[in-house]
This record gives C-alpha cells, sequence and structure tokens, in this order.
C-alpha cells in the first residue's frame, strides 16, 4: 500500500504553522510498513483541493487529508471530495450529540455552522472525535482508501493512534499484527551508522530496518508482520541483537526514550544527585532534566552564570583563575563543575561553557565548547566540542552531549545502566 498525505489549509502555505500532521502521520504509517511517497500541502480552495486529489488518485492506494473539517466556510475538505466522488454528506447522529452536549454543558448556544462538523461521506467508518469536535472517516472506493482526520495535533494524534492505525493494520494484515520498536543511537552520524549496518539494510525482508536522523540523534526502526505479538517481538529481538553486536556502544535507549530520560533512569537507579552550573546553555541543561517525571529525587539545584562576574560571585571562581584561563576552557568548565557539586553538596556537577555562536568570544571560535563532569572526590573530567551549526542548535547539542558523555563517564566508573 502507497500512501499520500494532503494537509489543507492556506495557514501552511503562508507560513503561519509548521505541517507537523504530515511528519507525526509518516512515522505512524512507516511503523506499519506502509510507503509514504508524496506529502502535499494546498491551500482552502476547492478547485485546487480537487486537483490535488486527482493527481494523488493517479499515484496512490491511501490518501489521507488533515484540516478542513471544521465549521467555517474555507473547511471543506469532506464537501470537495464528496463532490469528487459522487458520495453524499450525511449527519452521523452519535457526532451530532457530542456536539450538542458540549455545547450545553458549557452554557453556550450553538450556532448552524456548529452542525456541519457532523456531517460524513455516506457509507463511511466515522472516527470518534474525544479531543475535538469533528468527527473523521474512512471510506473505501475504486480500490483506494479515503481517510479525513482534522487539522488540530491535539485531536489528529490520538485519533490515528486509536481509530485509524488498528483499522489499517487489520487491512494490511488480514488480522495478523504489525509491531515496531526504535532503536536510538547517538555518538554517530547518520551516514556511518548505513555503513555499519549496511549488510542487515540489503537483506532485509522481515522484519525491516529504516533509518531516520533528528536533532542530532540518529534511530534506527526494526517493523515485524506475524501472526501474533509474541511472534513479531521474537523476529525484531533477533534482528535487535543482530544490530547491537555491530553499533551497540553508541545505543542508548529505544522508542520514546530521550539523552534527558535515560539519565535520569540511571541516576535515580544508581542514587546519584546531580546539580549544574551553566553559562552558554543557560539554564537548558536542567530544563531538559525537570522535564523527565521523579527527577525532583536526583535534580538538587544549579546556577545559570552568562558573564564572568557570574561566575565569580555565584560560584567563587577567583577572578585571577578566570584571567589567566578564559572563559571558554577546559578549566573553566572544571572549575564550574566542581564548584557547583560542593555549593549544593551533590554527587555529580555539570559545567558548561563555550561560544555558542555566530561570533567569537573569549578569543575562540564560534562553537568551541566545554563541559565539565565532577563526580564525586575525583577529579574533574572534562570534554571539548567544536560543533558548526547555528547558535541554538549548538547549545542543544551542548546539552546532549553532556547527557550522553555523563551516562558514559558513570558506567566507566562502574555505575549500572538502566
Amino acid at each position: 500500500m502507497n500512501a499520500e498525505i494532503i494537509a489543507v489549509g492556506s495557514e501552511l502555505l503562508l507560513g503561519q504553522i509548521a505541517n507537523t500532521n504530515a511528519k507525526f502521520i509518516s512515522t505512524q504509517l512507516s511503523e506499519l510498513g506502509i510507503n509514504v511517497f508524496y506529502h502535499t500541502a494546498v491551500g482552502d480552495n476547492a478547485g485546487r483541493l480537487k486537483d490535488v486529489i486527482e493527481i494523488a488518485e493517479s499515484r496512490s492506494d491511501l490518501i489521507i487529508f488533515s484540516g478542513g473539517l471544521g465549521p467555517t466556510k474555507d473547511d471543506l475538505t469532506k464537501e470537495t471530495i464528496a463532490n469528487h466522488l459522487g458520495v453524499p454528506l450525511v449527519f452521523d447522529n452519535v457526532a451530532l450529540t457530542y456536539i450538542e452536549e458540549y455545547f450545553a454543558q458549557r452554557g453556550r448556544e450553538m450556532t448552524e455552522n456548529n452542525r456541519k462538523q457532523a456531517l460524513v461521506l455516506e457509507g463511511s467508518k466515522v472516527l470518534a472525535n474525544h479531543h475535538g469536535m469533528a468527527p473523521g472517516m474512512i471510506l473505501e472506493q475504486n480500490g483506494r482508501t479515503y481517510i479525513l482526520l482534522p487539522g488540530p495535533p491535539k485531536e489528529i494524534e490520538p485519533m490515528f493512534q486509536f481509530e485509524v492505525k488498528p483499522k489499517l493494520a487489520a487491512l494490511l494484515n488480514d488480522g495478523g499484527v504489525i509491531v515496531s520498536h526504535v532503536l536510538r543511537f547517538y555518538g554517530i552520524g547518520e551516514a556511518e551508522l548505513e555503513v555499519q549496518v549496511q549488510d542487515i539494510l540489503d537483506n532485509q525482508s522481515n522484519p525491516t530496518v529504516a533509518p531516520l536522523a533528528s536533532d542530532g540523534e540518529v534511530t534506527l526502526r526494526i517493523t515485524a508482520k506475524a501472526n501474533s505479538e509474541n511472534e513479531a517481538w521474537d523476529l525484531i529481538k533477533a534482528k535487535e541483537g543482530e544490530i547491537l553486536n555491530i553499533v551497540g556502544e553508541y545505543h542508548y535507549g529505544n522508542n520514546d526514550d530521550s539523552l534527558a530520560s535515560k539519565t535520569v533512569e540511571m541516576l535515580l537507579h544508581n542514587k546519584l544527585t546531580i546539580s549544574a552550573a551553566e553559562s552558554l546553555t543557560a539554564g537548558l541543561f536542567q530544563s531538559e532534566l525537570a522535564e523527565i517525571p521523579g527527577v525532583s529525587s536526583i535534580l538538587v539545584g544549579g546556577v545559570v552564570t552568562y558573564t564572568e562576574q557570574a561566575k565569580v560571585t555565584q560560584l567563587g571562581i577567583e577572578k585571577s583563575f578566570l584571567d589567566e584561563f578564559g572563559i571558554v576552557s577546559s578549566e573553566c568548565a572544571a572549575a564550574m563543575a566542581s564548584k557547583v557539586r560542593q555549593k549544593f553538596g551533590t554527587d555529580i556537577g555539570i559545567g558548561l561553557t563555550g561560544a555558542a555562536g555566530p561570533e567569537p568570544h573569549d578569543g575562540q571560535a564560534a562553537g568551541t565548547i566545554w563541559i565539565g563532569f565532577s563526580i564525586g572526590d575525583s577529579d574533574p573530567i572534562t570534554r571539548k566540542l567544536q560543533l558548526s551549526g547555528m547558535r541554538n542548535t549548538n547549545r542543544i547539542r551542548a546539552v546532549k552531549l553532556a547527557f550522553s558523555y555523563l551516562m558514559r563517564l558513570l558506567h566507566e566508573k562502574g555505575y549500572e545502566k538502566v
């Protein structure tokens, strides 16, 4: 089954919002082993939408629409599709009742155009919208499958996960199951990882293996089709073993794991507390940690010491020391890590300093970053980065590398990974 995703909305073409729905749907379809060959964005215009539909029908078996199901005049997706396919629109009583109750419970008058949201293509499978008003729908006609979904991400994502995905899986696999498992890697580029596992990629059948790069990380998605979930997982685990035998040193987690979440897991498991002193990252390291539930057990505190004066007054680093070694230096990063660990009485202290860019800082080229690690009573350890991205990209990469290096250092010191 080859799929095409059509995003409807003039706001997409004007650059007012990003087409995140296409990214989300593509990711979900790849888990099912469905090829996505085209993404199209079209404005709120019936004629142009009809043209796009005709092109999609010439090359795709599965056509998924996002957006244009709302109550206003420019929401014309289902009307245009109904016209094109010669299928009437009818009221879905369940959806209409839900919309009426929504307004009644809030004491608001329901305007007539809100009834429009309960119209569906006759003969379609209606998809309940538990996070909004307009239902989705699936219609099979002339050997093609048309799926209409609302535009807001908070509506489309749960609808796809819980309504669409199971129906597509059943359609594809005749009652069997499709299971996907994501392996996450850091410290290796996409091209290098692909070269390392090229034999596996060249000789895949079931399960399939697909690489994907995102925000400096690389993932391999393993997707297996089988008669049962247990059989699918057996296939996945065997393939996972082959992959990790080759590039296991770069593997840090699976599925929804992040470098921050795995760092927190490791610190919790080993009962280690942490604090951070941040210059160029301005609190980003601590912010990433704070997104993880349970972090209050290990994150004691930290400081943002953006200026030289702040490093002196908040951390107690001697000005003469900074004059001698500079702010963007191994010595400064080590001192920041040690001082913050002592200040907050933690097992681990992290220091991040550098020139984020785009201009040089403290005589150092843009992208020069030092990360200091103070672990227990051991001498501080530092790592130098020479990055070449944009300013904020460098800041984000510095934080991710800090997590990655910290987990490796702790493992080298004998602490258990989770």
